[in-house]
């Protein structure tokens, strides 16, 4: 498998594991020093693992069906780094028990640690921001 293909995947798993609230498989992907801008951090860069979980941590409905899809990915591998940046289509039920689709904009940083990928960045945020 190569290199574009393993960072896809691990990519899909992560955004599987935060779709399902399974706090153990982030922190497994995740390096502890991790870096974000994303919408909740209101414009700052947060560092570390404690605001991530904070949304974990929040109760969830188990019957809420959520799914995720990767659209137009690009890879850059960096030597040990690599950027995985893509369009992130999530589909859910609305209030109402309609679906609904949402749409954002990913960029995330994984870096080689030891001969592992683990994720140390992400930049989120709404299309055409």
């Amino acid at each position: 498998m190569s290199d574009r293909d393993v960072l896809l995947n691990l990519t899909q798993s992560l955004l599987e594991s935060i779709v399902q609230g399974n706090w153990k498989a982030y922190e497994e992907m995740c390096d502890p020093s991790i870096s974000c801008f994303e919408p909740e951090a209101l414009g700052n860069l947060v560092e570390g693992m404690d605001f991530h979980r904070y949304y974990f941590d929040l109760e969830r409905s188990g019957d809420v069906k959520v799914q995720t899809t990767i659209t137009s990915p690009h890879v850059r591998l960096m030597g040990d780094a690599a950027i995985v940046s893509y369009i992130r289509l999530t589909q859910s039920l609305n209030a109402s028990g309609i679906p609904s689709s949402r749409a954002c904009e990913e960029t995330r940083v994984w870096e080689k640690q030891a001969g592992e990928w683990k994720h140390v960045h992400v930049h989120r945020s709404p299309p055409g921001n």
